[in-house]
C-alpha cells in the first residue's frame, strides 16, 4: 500500500505527458542544480518537485515536496522562491523558505556559451529547532554544441555562507549534461553537486517536452553520501 501511494503521482503525471508535441522554454534548473538560463522578462515559472524514497517510514522512507515559483525581471535576471518540506517518520519536520536570484551574466549564442550566477537564502520558517539559516552562492558556464542532437554541458562552483560546522561541506563543484535523444521532445539530462552535505547528490534523467510552455522531468538522485540516500526525483514546469 505504501508503495501505491508514492508512485501514484508518477502515474499521473505520465499520463499527462503522453502528449509531449514541441518545444519548451528553457529551464531555471536541470534536476538539482542551476542552469544558465534565466526566465524572460515578465514571465512566470511555476514548478512543483516530488521526491521519495520507496520504502516505510519506519525503514527510512520519506516524501519531498518543493513548490517554487520565479519570475522574469528583465535585463538577464530573473527572482524567485522555493517552498521545501518533508514528510518522514518524525513528526513536525522544518518549513523551509528559499529566496533566490540569478543573472546572466553574458551570453554568445555565435559560441553556444553562457555565463549566469545567483545566490539562495536557505529560511525555516516552521519548526526550527535544530536548523540553521544559511545562503548558497554560485556561478555556472555552459556550452551549447551546435547541432540538433548535440549536447549542452554546465560546470561551475558553488559556496555556503554562514552554514553551521559539521553539517558537511561547504562548497564544491556543480556539473551538467543535456543530450537530445529526440529534438524538441526528449532529452537525457544528469546533473551533480559535488561535496558531502544535503546538496550532494548526482541525478540522472529524462526530460520530456509537454508544450511550448511547460516541461516533465523524471530523473533518480543518488546522495554522495549515507546509506538509503537515493530518492525518485519528479518534477513540473510551466511558464506563463
Amino acid at each position: 500500500m505504501f508503495f501505491v501511494k508514492s508512485i501514484l503521482p508518477l502515474v499521473v503525471v505520465i499520463f499527462v505527458v503522453i502528449s509531449c508535441v514541441s518545444r519548451s522554454t528553457a529551464q531555471s534548473t536541470l534536476f538539482n542544480i542551476p542552469s544558465t538560463d534565466v526566465v524572460a522578462k515578465k514571465k512566470v515559472y511555476l514548478e512543483f518537485d516530488f521526491l521519495s524514497h520507496f520504502e516505510s517510514h519506519e525503514s527510512g522512507g520519506f516524501q519531498g515536496y518543493v513548490p517554487r515559483a520565479v519570475i522574469g525581471v528583465g535585463k538577464r535576471t530573473e527572482v524567485g522562491v522555493n517552498v521545501a518540506f518533508a514528510d518522514v517518520l518524525a513528526p513536525d519536520q522544518p518549513v523551509e523558505l528559499q529566496p533566490n536570484v540569478k543573472h546572466q551574466f553574458y551570453q554568445n549564442e555565435k559560441a553556444g556559451v553562457t555565463i549566469a550566477g545567483g545566490a539562495i537564502a536557505y529560511l525555516p520558517i516552521a519548526h526550527r529547532v535544530g536548523t540553521d539559516s544559511f545562503g548558497m552562492l554560485y556561478t555556472v558556464v555552459s556550452k551549447q554544441v551546435k547541432g540538433s542532437h548535440s549536447p549542452r554541458f554546465t560546470g561551475g562552483a558553488y559556496g555556503l555562507v554562514g552554514r553551521v560546522d559539521g553539517t558537511g561541506t561547504k562548497g564544491g563543484a556543480i556539473g551538467g549534461y543535456e543530450q537530445p535523444l529526440v529534438p524538441g521532445r526528449l532529452s537525457f539530462v544528469a546533473d551533480w553537486f559535488s561535496g558531502k552535505n544535503r546538496f550532494g547528490y548526482v541525478t540522472p534523467g529524462f526530460a520530456i517536452t509537454v508544450s511550448k510552455t511547460s516541461l516533465f522531468y523524471a530523473g533518480y538522485s543518488v546522495g554522495n553520501q549515507g546509506r538509503k540516500n537515493n530518492a525518485l526525483f519528479l518534477y513540473y514546469g510551466i511558464t506563463f
